[in-house]
């Protein structure tokens, strides 16, 4: 039974590894994200490790790399760097760290989910993941801000002079762009993800 335990603690080494890492190329992906902007909105590349852990490691890291993406969203907002979650922040602490934990331990969930569900083919599996990844994240983030942040959201369109109603503020301005860059990013290095994936599972 020896031998077991031996490979178990390998594999064990080798996931906390690998979630360590992944962590490490969260953080520092979040850390120069906002450099990469379209207009005011910032669109990162952090979604892609999150995505990777989920479909490696399965759901629970991707819901554990999700909730460090969304914890640095969330001190980016905090410390003001990021200025649209400073201005959710400083009218909701509460809600705002709730969805910013919320959308990403979910889209990171959510992806390992999708991967299980249809593991069996293996490529396309991880485009679906990879896919539906920045759906959950932008879709947790839509319904808080039509629901418990609508009113900060229509302040702010006062403020920044969108017109239109709070659906129209809300995807039109804050999600429009952002979103399909992400869904962009995501879909295009899905198949580079698929790549990654099977070489890494040959080992």
């Amino acid at each position: 039974g020896n031998f077991m335990n031996h490979k178990e603690t390998h594999n064990k080494i080798v996931t906390l590894t690998s979630l360590a890492l992944l962590t490490a190329i969260v953080v520092v992906l979040q850390l120069i994200g906002s450099s990469f902007r379209i207009g005011p909105i910032p669109f990162s590349l952090v979604l892609v490790p999150i995505v990777i852990g989920a479909i490696l490691l399965g759901p629970w890291a991707g819901a554990f790399l999700g909730a460090v993406f969304g914890v640095m969203a969330l001190s980016g907002g905090i410390s003001g760097s990021d200025v649209f979650t400073a201005t959710l922040w400083s009218f909701s602490p509460f809600w705002t760290a709730l969805t910013c934990l919320l959308k990403g331990a979910a889209c990171g969930a959510v992806a390992g989910l999708v991967y299980l569900a249809f593991s069996k083919k293996q490529t396309l599996a991880c485009i679906l993941a990879a896919i539906v990844c920045p759906i959950v994240n932008t879709g947790v983030f839509a319904l808080v801000m039509l629901t418990a942040l609508r009113t900060p959201l229509m302040q702010m369109a006062a403020v920044y002079g969108w017109t239109g109603s709070v659906v129209t503020v809300l995807f039109v301005t804050v999600i429009g762009v952002n979103f399909f860059v992400e869904f962009g990013i995501n879909a295009v290095l899905s198949a580079a993800i698929a790549r990654i994936i099977k070489a890494v599972q040959r080992h």
